[in-house]
């Protein structure tokens, strides 16, 4: 999900491996009938260029009826990037958006100065038993654009640049790699794909990025001669040809990078900012509801319920 349960981060475990800058293992939590995998922030790397939290979601298998209710919540200082194997999420928010996301496509909402938003599983799926299965991540936005109009933009399966050969399909979500760029409008330098290898098949790492990582979401890959299983993140050292091999079993990874941001960043709860200050005066105007008038509103059409401030 979007929404982070706990005010602390839950960082995942980390192991060092001298062919990879940092190896990551998300720690899981389950948020009641479904898991969810933590991979970034982890304890010594916050960020992967512009990306600053990083979640598997499932898989799961939902009962017929049932689904993910993920109550309007706020954000600061980020783009949340919704993007599902399986299953499906009705996305409302308060810029006005009112949009089902399926497989393939990609929502990516710029929270700016201030956002809110529910994420769902859609009435129609819950008719009958439903999956969910899917990656959520948070770009952290750079000094000069954290104050900027809350925004969002769906782009469709179709809409997103493929790159295929022998035996290796990417299909680029954000940024611009392998000579492609997707069109959803960034603010950094940024790379995110999804990738699926066949059996032995082969990929070159972009080398045009300062930051890189892969997490590996099923099946496994051999790094400098070493293999990896799902799931597991490796961000790569700044500069080094990169190039995996899938396992036996074929894989399907992400791939993520960019610029690194020119400051550190502060996270709590939903929030980021490059200042503490920032956080607390989004903290007290959450807790404030004073909706339509300050920083926040709620979703349209979803106004009847929210998640408070915690404590």
């Amino acid at each position: 999900m979007s929404w982070n349960p706990a005010i602390d981060p839950g960082c995942p475990d980390e192991v060092g491996m001298d062919a990879i800058e940092t190896l990551i293992v998300p720690r899981a939590r389950d948020l009641g009938g479904f898991e969810v995998r933590r991979a970034l922030p982890a304890p010594k790397r916050q960020m992967v260029g512009p990306f600053i939290f990083f979640d598997q979601a499932g898989p799961a298998e939902l009962l017929t009826g049932r689904g993910i209710d993920v109550r309007p919540h706020p954000h600061i200082g980020l783009g949340t990037v919704t993007y599902l194997f399986r299953g499906d999420f009705h996305h409302r928010d308060s810029t006005g958006a009112d949009q089902i996301i399926r497989p393939g496509a990609l929502n990516w909402m710029v929270a700016g100065r201030g956002v809110s938003h529910s994420e769902r599983t859609a009435e129609a799926s819950r008719n009958g038993p439903n999956s969910l299965f899917g990656i959520q991540t948070w770009v952290a936005l750079p000094d000069s654009h954290e104050d900027v109009p809350p925004s969002f933009e769906h782009h469709g399966k179709e809409a997103l640049p493929v790159i295929e050969d022998r035996g290796v399909s990417v299909r680029l979500i954000l940024g611009n790699a392998y000579g492609k760029r997707a069109p959803a409008t960034m603010f950094s330098e940024t790379f995110y794909a999804d990738v699926a290898l066949e059996a032995g098949s082969r990929l070159p790492m972009p080398d045009d990025h300062e930051d890189r990582a892969i997490y590996i979401v099923e099946g496994s890959i051999s790094v400098a001669g070493q293999n990896y299983e799902a799931p597991q993140m490796m961000v790569f050292r700044p500069g080094d040809r990169i190039t995996v091999a899938a396992g036996a079993r074929g894989a399907r990874l992400m791939i993520l990078g960019g610029a690194t941001l020119a400051g550190p960043r502060y996270i709590w709860w939903n929030f980021v900012a490059s200042s503490k200050e920032r956080i607390e005066e989004a903290k007290a105007e959450w807790r404030a509801q004073n909706w339509g008038k300050g920083r926040f509103d709620l979703p349209v059409n979803d106004r009847d319920e929210h998640i408070p401030l915690p404590d």
